[in-house]
């Protein structure tokens, strides 16, 4: 039995996905995928990976996923199933290379400054 355990980050969101042969279910923190993501874009994007490297009805996907946002979270899963489809095949790497999908996405939120009301928006200026 295949088991593929690969980790992906996006923002403050970290995931775990185990791949296991099967008929194509991704099951995030116990809940099916659909009743996890509410809307299509991000659904479309936790699937991507599958999509292509059309492997859409071969693999299981069993993820735990923390921390973050919905957005911060789906990026995060894309990422750890993208990672576990190389490990199960290498020939995988140039199409989901080719489609950005193995590269972490660095940017974080800027930290708030002192005296500033937020990163980078000031308090209004005055004169007198």
């Amino acid at each position: 039995m295949i088991n593929n355990i690969s980790v992906g980050r996006r923002k403050t969101s970290v995931a775990r996905a185990y791949l296991t042969p099967g008929s194509g279910k991704i099951t995030v923190n116990g809940k099916d995928v659909t009743e996890y993501f509410p809307t299509d874009t991000l659904l479309e994007e936790v699937r991507q990976p599958m999509t292509v490297t059309e492997t859409n009805d071969r693999y299981d996907a069993r993820v735990r996923v923390r921390g973050g946002g919905m957005h911060g979270q789906a990026g995060a899963i894309k990422m750890s199933i993208a990672r576990a489809l190389v490990t199960i095949d290498e020939e995988f790497r140039p199409k989901l290379r080719s489609n950005g999908l193995l590269t972490r996405d660095s940017r974080m939120v800027e930290r708030k400054k002192y005296g500033q009301k937020k990163a980078r928006k000031r308090f209004q200026f005055s004169k007198r």
